[in-house]
């Protein structure tokens, strides 16, 4: 046991310390980021060390169920690929850039439609392609606008990570936990829509408080609005993401695995929008950019964090911890502990550990504990940059256009927002189940 728990806590340890002050791995002229190659070491030496069996891992990559971390995969990045093809076309910036139009001198309203534009997108998209569209256009606009960019930066990030709670396609943590213990598509939005509205509500309340002042000063600038490449491959870009959301809404019921209609919704884009550049005799830039901005490196990351998951369990240390977690005031319990284990391990990892700690329970208590762990993985991902994969994305994004925004500062922002707000949504949770 001591061993794979060496191993698991010293790999995270080194991630988490990479992320502040090694996040890039610099080979020549290739840049690799640090956390997923820390992760994949560790997996390696724990298989190595024989402190987990190579053959179960194969079979657990290998078993057709619902929880398989290569169908979470596929399901993921396929509606990310789907997200970003939008994104490519200025779809994001085009609604943002509407949006500043509208607001014309009054920050306040500006910071209420972004946060509006910003939620309502999410829970259709996902959290990172939202902030990794988002926040470079709020850089630019602010710095236009004459204005402090940390009021939207803030409701951006908050906003995202929020509303991603709403269904279940909103996080990769999300489908890992829903799909682990069976729960399906609508099963999920209706116990989970009351707790995301109310800890919408509850972190825009809290992010106007602090930013009052900020938002009192008038815009003096002229916001750039953004426009749409090519307004075909919009509409059919916007079709796939349409129909494959409903269909995903009603494939329970069908019995189409949620993977297996992503990727279909992915591979129909493609070849749609390959015919419409043939016949407009263009090369199909935006299916390139989109596979170059694929979130690619979560594949190592995640199977390699289910390498490590898998020889705490074998080693008893899950059951451990569920047993020390127990079945009682399953919502606060599971709740608190994930929204602060997100923040020492990230919430992907963490979301994998908790789901093999949560097995073993029953009933009304596993389903709390499942639906508490969502919350927990959504809103601990702004407590600290560390929280999630979203967290390390944002803060590159802001070191890359000249704004210092430390570990202080998102500490600051965390702790006056994310408390709050995980306490709203657990209550609200608590009502529902």
């Amino acid at each position: 046991m001591f061993p794979s728990i060496i191993i698991c806590v010293c790999t995270c340890l080194l991630m988490i310390l990479s992320i502040p002050f090694k996040p890039v791995l610099k080979l020549g002229k290739l840049h690799v980021d640090s956390y997923w190659v820390i992760v994949l070491t560790g997996a390696l030496l724990l298989l190595i060390s024989g402190q987990v069996d190579i053959g179960t891992v194969g079979g657990a990559l290998l078993e057709n169920s619902a929880v398989n971390p290569l169908k979470i995969l596929v399901l993921f990045i396929s509606m990310t690929l789907l997200s970003v093809f939008l994104d490519e076309l200025g779809f994001f910036r085009y609604l943002a850039g509407v949006t500043l139009k509208k607001a014309k001198t009054s920050q306040t309203k500006l910071f209420i439609y972004l946060y509006l534009i910003v939620s309502v997108l999410t829970v259709f998209t996902s959290n990172d392609v939202i902030i990794l569209s988002f926040t470079p256009f709020i850089c630019y606009f602010a710095k236009n606008a004459r204005i402090s960019p940390l009021p939207y930066l803030a409701a951006e990030f908050v906003a995202a990570n929020t509303w991603s709670m709403a269904l279940i396609i909103g996080n990769p943590t999300n489908i890992y936990l829903a799909t682990a213990s069976g729960i399906d598509f609508l099963s999920y939005l209706k116990v989970m829509l009351l707790p995301t509205v109310c800890a919408g509500a509850g972190a825009f309340l809290a992010l106007f408080l602090v930013y009052r002042k900020k938002l009192s000063a008038p815009i003096s600038g002229q916001p750039i609005a953004a426009r749409i490449h090519d307004r075909a491959l919009l509409v059919i870009g916007l079709i796939h993401l349409s129909l494959c959301t409903i269909i995903l809404a009603v494939s329970s019921y069908v019995n189409i695995e949620m993977w297996i209609v992503s990727l279909g919704a992915v591979i129909s884009l493609f070849i749609c929008v390959l015919i419409a550049c043939l016949i407009k005799k263009r090369r199909p830039k935006e299916l390139l950019n989109c596979l170059r901005r694929a979130p690619w490196e979560l594949i190592p990351f995640v199977i390699s964090m289910f390498i490590l998951i898998i020889s705490l369990s074998e080693n008893g240390v899950t059951a451990l911890l569920s047993k020390v977690l127990g079945s009682e005031l399953a919502i606060f319990k599971y709740g608190v502990t994930s929204f602060l284990a997100a923040n020492l391990i990230n919430n992907i990892p963490m979301s994998v550990l908790f789901s093999s700690i949560i097995e073993p329970l029953e009933g009304a208590a596993r389903q709390q504990a499942v639906f508490a762990t969502v919350i927990g993985s959504n809103v601990g991902a702004f407590l600290t940059p560390i929280g999630a994969l979203a967290g390390i994305l944002w803060s590159s994004i802001l070191n890359q256009n000249g704004l210092k925004f430390g570990y202080k500062d998102f500490l600051k922002i965390g702790v006056t927002i994310a408390l709050p707000t995980i306490l709203i949504a657990l209550l609200a949770l608590h009502l529902v189940l």
